[in-house]
């Protein structure tokens, strides 16, 4: 369930921009909808900015000569800079070769434009939010908190202008978001209709947002004494945790504001994201330190299955930190949600209604009011290059790792700066999921199959080959080679398969163990990774073994079992929801390793299946090999250290840091008696796969390793961890020469090929007649071949500002399409000024393109 969880995130996610990563709160793997990430915060230092850039403790090694194997640079230095206007000052002075956070401020892009020495590239991903508070009616101290009534956040969407939000505060550099599906991805498209309809529902209305507050106010007992709420003879105040580093800092400003106005007091607290993460997101919202958060979250990924995000940001299966924890949705909400993640719909017309109904209840329920879309600039010097995602751009990127570069050479350190890092712990099971840490340990790890930064489809990384067959009728298809998509009318699981867990004997249990009838699934999964898979070295000088991906395995059913000794409730709701769906695994050979995975739970894409399925120990925030999570296994059965936030909060105990504070004694300890005893964790299983002569040599060298570099982050990646400094906040990621793949092997993404839309037809369109459109897409003024478009819809609006009616606009040629109102259908109109909005889908590039034009209607 690791990494089917980290699917869910990574989905989701929407990793926390400049807050929480991932999914990508971004939850980075999905949750792991990432096994749920959970940020958490010991006190950290805010953030300074730097005065000065950071160089090279030591000079770097020299760059291995081309044919050139593993990263282009040589070392990669990462410093704090919150401050946007000036990271793009030193980028272009040559201070900075690159900074790792999408900006939109108006006026650095028109800087920008003129710029020689900086350039930047755009993305997608980035929104904008307000998070709520929903503890009550009352916090612990007897204040009111008037956002425990979902109505009253319903309001919030009248009380908010977000096209004044897009145009005014980000200057024309986002588009309007008014729900959890994101409108830069292709569901947003898909349910276009729905999606409309409640954009007009919920368009600024003061009055109405007003009234209905009032309302419900007088319902909790509050009075309105002049002009200001009052409870129990005391002014009721809203505070707002303002982010400070970008334009959300206006944003809180205007909220307050708007809340002002209709009779609240309102306390502005401004905070940086290390500042503010231990007050909204892992401390006790029943305390009520706050009421309402400036939320931005990023999408690291094209996400093409947005099905998860209402479990995700609306319910206890999101994250396991106590926030999450607080969250009470409807109960016909809470059900549409879990299904949705579950996939449990029939066809495509079933998904189509699923979602249109947790839209509506979404809105009502409002745990968060998504505000905009931004379109965000990724600026770097004209002589670095690297892979930025369509979505989650530079810091979002998956393979900012493989392909970063100065100039096209080999060599060189690049200065690579971020509005924070270091803002909390790192350890892979419930670390640090703040996009900007996760942009720096994802180059020190491998996903098996790694995201195409345009489509959101999966590429084959250590993995040679899947085969994905699927229950006959379910809406599943394919697009690139290196998956078999095959349907049958049943697909039993063995039962020998793997489908539970006994943690007192710490054994798996089988299906035929667990189920005296014949287990079927809707999908099996057969993986089969790379031949050559266990000669990957790692950074401590071990070597990739099957152990590690066991110990994935155990820990997706061992951390939520109250029998474990690691027990996690908060990693509970999440493992309830994945047991509905899973069926089983498989180890069909070790080596080379051939996994089968079965599931119920499906996706539009078997590419995007295969990769739900992986096992590769990659967890929620970040690479963790057997032997050192081992040590914090021992830590956290010991009651010493808990890799969990929620849970280090509730026992008042350290939460476990793999690369610096007092953590490191106490893994040292265990380091220390593992090498003894050859330690295996979990041995009645992982026994089966590890040896006690790998183990004793695991620790050995992992001993040598902490001892030349501090730290217990142990991957695979490109990168390895060299050298952290928490005071200063920098870390140094150096090259790994023992990386094996060739450097230039993910070079091939160059320009997304993002459809241009132009609209025209008639201006005045007599009702009762029929009105023919044209719509000419193009990419660089060349025809869009329409082999390689998805779809292209149409919507018409009405002189009443309703949605009329929704139609298929019909090929004509490449870079032609037509879009034909019937006499009938304009017959349903007004006299009066109409528009026509269009969407277009590309199978190139998942982002749609929009357009529209305006024609009025007589009789």
């Amino acid at each position: 369930m690791r990494k089917v969880l980290y699917i869910l995130a990574l989905l989701v996610v929407l990793a926390t921009i400049a807050a929480c990563a991932a999914p990508t709160p971004e939850p980075t793997k999905p949750p792991a909808p990432t096994a749920a990430p959970t940020a958490a915060p010991k006190p950290t230092e805010a953030p300074k900015p730097t005065a000065v850039p950071p160089t090279a403790t030591k000079p770097p090694p020299t760059a291995t000569p081309v044919p050139l194997k593993g990263a282009w640079v040589d070392e990669v230095v990462f410093f704090e800079e919150p401050d946007s206007a000036k990271a793009v000052s030193m980028i272009e002075a040559g201070d900075m070769h690159i900074y790792g956070f999408g900006i939109s401020d108006p006026k650095i892009y028109a800087k920008l434009k003129d710029s020689k020495n900086a350039t930047f590239e755009p993305s997608y991903g980035s929104t904008s939010e307000l998070t709520f508070n929903p503890v009550g009616p009352t916090f612990k101290d007897g204040r009111l908190n008037p956002f425990s009534v979902p109505a009253i956040r319903e309001a919030m969407n009248w009380l908010v202008d977000r096209d004044y939000i897009a145009k005014e505060i980000y200057g024309g550099l986002a588009i309007p978001m008014y729900s959890v599906l994101n409108p830069v991805f292709p569901d947003y498209a898909k349910t276009a209709a729905v999606g409309r309809a409640l954009e007009i529902k919920y368009a600024y209305n003061k009055d109405k947002a007003k009234a209905q507050i009032d309302a419900e106010m007088k319902k909790l007992g509050a009075e309105l004494v002049n002009n200001v709420w009052t409870y129990k003879g005391n002014p009721v105040t809203v505070i707002l945790v303002i982010r400070t580093e970008d334009e959300r800092r206006t944003i809180g400003d205007y909220v307050a504001k708007q809340l002002e106005d209709i009779g609240f007091k309102a306390e502005r607290q401004y905070k940086t994201a290390a500042e503010s993460t231990p007050i909204w997101l892992t401390g006790d919202p029943s305390e009520g330190k706050w009421h309402i958060y400036t939320g931005g979250w990023i999408s690291t990924v094209v996400n093409r299955d947005l099905a998860n995000n209402f479990t995700y940001y609306y319910t206890n299966r999101g994250l396991s930190v106590a926030l999450w924890q607080a969250y009470k949705p409807s109960p016909e909400f809470d059900k549409i949600s879990e299904r949705l993640t579950r996939r449990d719909y029939k066809d495509a017309e079933e998904r189509a209604k699923m979602f249109a109904e947790a839209l509506d209840l979404s809105l009502k329920d409002s745990a968060r009011v998504w505000l905009i879309n931004r379109l965000s600039l990724n600026v770097h010097r004209p002589e670095v290059s690297a892979a930025v995602d369509l979505a989650g751009g530079q810091s979002g990127s998956w393979l900012w790792p493989q392909t970063i570069n100065i100039g096209g050479k080999a060599g060189g350190t690049v200065k690579f700066g971020a509005p924070s890092i270091l803002s909390t712990v790192w350890n892979p099971i419930g670390g640090s999921n703040w996009i900007y840490d996760t942009m720096i340990f994802r180059a020190t790890g491998e996903i098996a199959l790694l995201p195409d930064p345009y489509t959101g489809l999966y590429w084959p990384y250590r993995i040679e080959k899947a085969e994905v067959t699927v229950k006959e009728g379910l809406p599943v298809g394919k697009t690139l080679d290196w998956v078999t998509l095959n349907f049958a009318k049943s697909i039993e699981v063995p039962k020998d398969a793997w489908v539970d867990w006994n943690a007192e004997k710490q054994t798996f249990i089988t299906a035929g163990e667990k189920f005296t009838q014949t287990v079927t699934a809707n999908t099996k999964t057969v993986l089969y990774y790379n031949k050559d898979l266990f000669k990957t070295k790692l950074h401590d000088g071990n070597t990739l073994s099957i152990g590690d991906f066991v110990l994935g395995m155990i820990l997706t059913f061992d951390r939520p079992n109250a029998k474990s000794a690691i027990f996690d409730e908060a990693a509970v709701p999440a493992f309830k929801s994945f047991m509905r769906n899973f069926r089983g695994w498989r180890i069909v050979s070790k080596d080379p390793l051939v996994v089968e995975a079965y599931s119920d739970t499906i996706y539009p894409d078997a590419e995007l299946i295969a990769s739900a399925r992986d096992v590769y120990p990659y967890y929620s925030q970040g690479i963790g090999m057997w032997h050192t999570l081992s040590l914090g296994i021992q830590a956290e059965a010991a009651k010493e250290l808990i890799f969990t936030s929620g849970k280090s909060s509730k026992l008042k105990m350290e939460q476990m840091n793999f690369i610096g504070g007092p953590s490191l004694k106490i893994l040292e300890k265990y380091l220390t008696s593992s090498t003894e005893k050859s330690y295996i964790p979990y041995a009645p299983t992982l026994g089966q796969y590890v040896t006690a002569a790998e183990a004793k040599t695991r620790y050995e060298n992992l001993a040598k390793f902490y001892k030349d570099r501090g730290h217990f982050w142990v991957g695979d990646g490109p990168f390895y961890l060299y050298q952290v400094r928490p005071t200063e906040k920098q870390v140094t990621l150096r090259k790994f020469p023992d990386f094996m793949d060739p450097a230039d092997r993910w070079l091939r993404f160059a320009t997304a090929p993002i459809p241009e839309a132009a609209v025209s037809g008639p201006s005045r369109v007599t009702v009762g007649q029929k009105a023919d459109f044209t719509i000419n897409v193009t990419f660089k003024k060349q025809p869009y071949a329409v082999k390689d478009i998805d779809f292209v819809k149409f919507l018409v609006i009405d002189a009443t500002g309703n949605l009329a009616f929704t139609g298929d606009a019909k090929a004509v040629k490449d870079g032609e399409w037509s879009a034909s109102l019937t006499a009938e259908q304009t017959g349903k109109l007004a006299a009066g000024s109409n528009r026509l909005e269009v969407i277009v889908v590309s199978k190139l590039v998942a982002k749609p393109t929009f357009e529209s034009m305006a024609f009025v209607t007589v009789k």
